[in-house]
Order: structure tokens, then C-alpha cells, then sequence
């Protein structure tokens, strides 16, 4: 994700995150080229459950770890792959949590 960071952040705003998201995103850069950083979101990217995006959850993690974050977090279940189903939600928070334990206690 060369356009967009979101680890550089983290150590800049250190002082100031009091809770954090897990949320992916899978980022698609043929329109981002198209519409450009400023146009609304969803026009070049679509929300994920975490680890199906483009987010490297080992330096994000890491980079938590690095600042000595140790408050509130939450996993954002957002991915329209998810949606319509009871089933598909459930089956959403499942994985999501499964996959997030790999980074987080």
C-alpha cells in the first residue's frame, strides 16, 4: 500500500491513540490512479475482515508493540463477502478473531 500509510502514524501520533481498530482493506490501485487519494474511499477500496486485505498485521502489530500500546481494541467485521447470511456473520467473527490471535493475546 505505497499510497497509503498507516504505520508511519503510529509512531507519530504515539502519545495519542487510546484505542485502536482492526480493520483490512483491499485497496485497488488501477482506480485509486483513476480517482486519486482525495476521491471518496469506497471509490478506490473495499473494507475486509482482517487478513483478506492489503494490511500487513505483523508491522502494524509491531509497531503497537513498538509504542507500548496496551489499551482497547476491537476487530471491525466489515466485508460485503460477509453479508446476507446469519451464517456468513458468524463464520465473519470467527475468522477474524482466528486470524487476528496470530498478532494479538
Amino acid at each position: 500500500m505505497n499510497h497509503l500509510h498507516y504505520i508511519k502514524p503510529i509512531y507519530e501520533f504515539k502519545d495519542k491513540i487510546f484505542h485502536v481498530h482492526y480493520k483490512d482493506i483491499k485497496v485497488y490501485f488501477d482506480k485509486l490512479d483513476q480517482v486519486g487519494i482525495m476521491a471518496y474511499p469506497l471509490e478506490f477500496m473495499s473494507p475486509k475482515l482482517p487478513g483478506l486485505g492489503d494490511v500487513d498485521w505483523g508491522k502494524y502489530v509491531s509497531a503497537l508493540t513498538d509504542i507500548g500500546y496496551d489499551g482497547y481494541t476491537c476487530i471491525e467485521v466489515e466485508d460485503k463477502a460477509f453479508e446476507g447470511n446469519p451464517k456468513r456473520v458468524i463464520d465473519s467473527l470467527k475468522l477474524s478473531k482466528k486470524y487476528m490471535e496470530q498478532f494479538v493475546i
